[in-house]
């Protein structure tokens, strides 16, 4: 594990891992899920939205958490964010760390955040500035980056384009998202390859789905490509609402046993696992993780197995 290339998990569960399970989790379940993430070790999370609630009901209380966490809980925290009034508003809350999200297909842009993909772009700058004053963050986020479920594949050139518009110029991040989980190993290759040569100084992250099983796959391909940050969610729980055909993330459970951090032993994926299964037995959502079906398994011999069903505190 040594000479593996190395990469950030950062957990994306309260954003989109709640997005199609239909239901809200209570803001102080919210924190507590937050809370023993982060004193798990894992680096970043990704903890709401400031999506419409009527169309998005599980992201109602996003300010309500953001405001309840420390300042230094929110700087392993972002936020999703799809226009400069997000912005201002998740900032009042007390956000520090915004991703600002656009879809690389006008049809998904449209679907999703109401307006054409170059609209989205032109209010750009004005959410970067909003957030150059209160010293936070800010990624570009960009959806369908492979696949769109209205118009087919996305060519590499038009999301290369996208990174590249001056309109994004003092973006800190670069998220590249296989929307669909459609992508394959080499596209995740080439892609993450070229747009982290366009900006060396953005961090790169891959935010990978496994509808058609090639999350793992397509995540450690982003890491060796050179991805600084790749995004997972606990029990592969997630999808996008105005994509039809979109799945779940990748595991979280998966990518850590795949990956290895320095801060995940046995032990601590135990908890990791336990805490995704009682979130999965609330939320009434079957388990897609094989990691953490392996850990349930009777092989006891291998550390990695659970020896035994422990109830998670969180």
């Amino acid at each position: 594990m040594t000479d593996q290339p190395r990469a950030a998990l950062r957990d994306v569960t309260l954003r989109d891992g709640l997005q199609l399970t239909g239901k809200m989790l209570p803001t102080g379940r919210k924190l507590a899920i937050i809370r023993a993430l982060l004193d798990l070790g894992v680096p970043e999370l990704e903890i709401g939205s400031l999506a419409r609630p009527d169309l998005v009901p599980p992201m109602a209380n996003t300010l309500e958490v953001i405001a309840e966490l420390t300042p230094e809980e929110l700087a392993r925290c972002w936020v999703w964010v799809a226009t400069p009034r997000h912005v201002d508003k998740a900032a009042a809350a007390g956000a520090r760390n915004f991703q600002y999200c656009l879809s690389a297909s006008d049809a998904h842009n449209q679907a999703n955040i109401g307006r054409s993909t170059d609209d989205s772009l032109t209010a750009m700058p004005t959410a970067i500035e909003t957030t150059r004053e209160v010293d936070g963050r800010i990624q570009l986020c960009i959806a369908t980056a492979f696949t769109c479920p209205f118009d087919g594949p996305v060519r590499e050139q038009r999301v290369l384009d996208i990174v590249a518009d001056s309109r994004t110029d003092g973006t800190h991040e670069t998220v590249l998202c296989d929307t669909l989980g459609q992508a394959v190993p080499a596209q995740v290759t080439s892609l993450v390859h070229h747009a982290q040569a366009l900006f060396p100084e953005r961090r790169t992250v891959f935010h990978g789905h496994d509808t058609w099983g090639m999350g793992v796959a397509n995540t450690l391909a982003a890491i060796t490509a050179g991805a600084d940050v790749v995004d997972g969610a606990l029990g592969g729980l997630g999808g996008c609402p105005f994509a039809p055909g979109a799945s779940g993330n990748t595991a979280t459970e998966d990518i850590l046993f795949a990956t290895r951090p320095t801060y995940l032993d046995p032990p601590a994926f135990a908890r990791i696992v336990e805490t995704s299964e009682r979130l999965l037995a609330e939320l009434g959502e079957a388990p897609r993780s094989k990691a953490a079906q392996g850990a349930r398994s009777r092989a006891h011999a291998f550390d990695w197995v659970i020896a035994d069903r422990t109830t998670a505190s969180m």
